[in-house]
C-alpha cells in the first residue's frame, strides 16, 4: 500500500509539473519598458519572443546589452498580432488604443503597474514570475533582492539632507520609487520639507533655501531643450559647489527591478563619503 501511495504521489506531482507548464504562456511580447527587464530575468528560454525598443536604449534600460537578443517592438498592434503571441504585458500607461485593439483581436494583454515603492518592486516580480508561468524563479529573485537590500540599506533619520532634481525643476517625494531608494541608501528627502509627498515642481529659489548636503542631479540628454535649462542656472550651480552631486541614472531609478540596488549602492558611496547632516 506504500508503495502504491507513493507511486500515486509521485504521477500527481508529476501532472500538476505538466500541467504548469502547459498553462504557461510559449510566445510572449512586452511593450513596456520596466515589463521588459522583469521579463528578460524570469522567462524560459525561447518564452519572450520581442521587448519594446526603449529596452535596448542604454540611457533609459538597465539591460540593453541583454535586449540586443530580442526582437523589438514599437507598441503598435499590427506588428504585436503578426508575432503571433499568446500573450502581451503592457503598462498602466501604454498605448491604450494599442492595447484595446489586441484585446478585440482576442489577444490575452496583462497590465502591469508601475512601481511607486521598493515594496512594490518585490510585487512587479512576483506578478511576472506569475504571468509567465514561473513562480518559483521570482521567489527567488525577490529572496535575492531581499538580501542585497538588507547589505545596502542604512537608517536614514539622521542621514544628510538630499533633493533630486531634474528637468522642470522636477523632484521626487518620499512616497515614490526614488523616495523609497533615498531613505534605503542613508538620506532624507528634502521634498518632504517642501511639502511634496509624491513628487511635483521644486522652485529653484526654494532649493537653494533648503540647502540640501547632496543633490541627485538628473543627466542632460543630446540636443536643446527648455526644460533642462535650469540644470544650467548660475544659482544652481553655485549651490553645487557647496553641496555633494551624484548623478540621476534613469536607468536604474525609473522601474522597479533589482537594479534599483544599483542606484541605492552609489548614493550609499556618497553618504560614506564623508557628508555631514545640516
Amino acid at each position: 500500500m506504500r508503495f502504491i501511495d507513493r507511486i500515486s504521489g509521485i504521477l500527481l506531482a508529476v501532472l500538476a509539473a505538466a500541467s504548469q507548464v502547459a498553462a504557461a504562456p510559449q510566445r510572449v511580447v512586452s511593450m513596456n519598458l520596466c515589463a521588459d527587464q522583469l521579463a528578460m530575468m524570469l522567462a524560459a528560454p525561447g518564452q519572450l519572443i520581442s521587448v519594446s525598443y526603449l529596452a535596448r536604449d542604454p540611457e533609459a534600460s538597465a539591460m540593453a546589452v541583454e535586449a540586443q537578443a530580442f526582437p523589438v517592438n514599437h507598441g503598435l498592434a499590427e506588428e504585436i498580432f503578426l508575432l503571433q503571441p499568446d500573450l502581451v504585458i503592457a503598462g498602466q500607461y501604454t498605448t491604450q488604443a494599442t492595447v484595446s485593439m489586441l484585446k478585440r483581436l482576442g489577444i490575452p494583454v496583462a497590465i502591469m503597474a508601475p512601481a511607486d515603492s521598493l515594496e512594490d518592486a518585490r510585487d512587479r516580480m512576483t506578478e511576472m514570475g506569475a504571468h509567465l508561468g514561473h513562480p518559483e524563479k521570482a521567489t527567488a529573485l525577490v529572496a535575492e533582492f531581499d538580501e542585497n537590500l538588507g547589505r545596502l540599506a542604512q537608517d536614514a533619520d539622521e542621514g544628510p539632507r538630499a533633493a533630486i532634481y531634474a528637468a522642470h525643476g522636477y523632484t521626487f517625494g518620499p512616497q515614490s520609487l526614488s523616495g523609497d531608494i533615498l531613505r534605503a541608501a542613508g538620506l532624507r528627502n528634502v521634498a518632504e520639507e517642501a511639502g511634496l509627498d509624491r513628487g511635483g515642481m521644486l522652485a529653484l529659489e526654494r532649493l537653494v533655501m533648503l540647502a540640501p548636503d547632496l543633490v541627485i542631479l538628473s543627466q542632460r540628454r543630446g540636443g536643446n531643450s527648455r526644460a533642462e535649462e535650469i540644470l544650467n542656472h548660475p544659482a544652481l550651480r553655485a549651490l553645487l559647489e557647496e553641496a555633494g552631486v551624484a548623478p540621476l541614472t534613469d536607468r536604474n531609478w525609473v522601474c522597479g527591478t533589482p537594479h534599483v540596488l544599483r542606484a541605492i549602492a552609489g548614493l550609499a558611496v556618497e553618504r560614506d563619503a564623508g557628508q555631514e547632516p545640516k
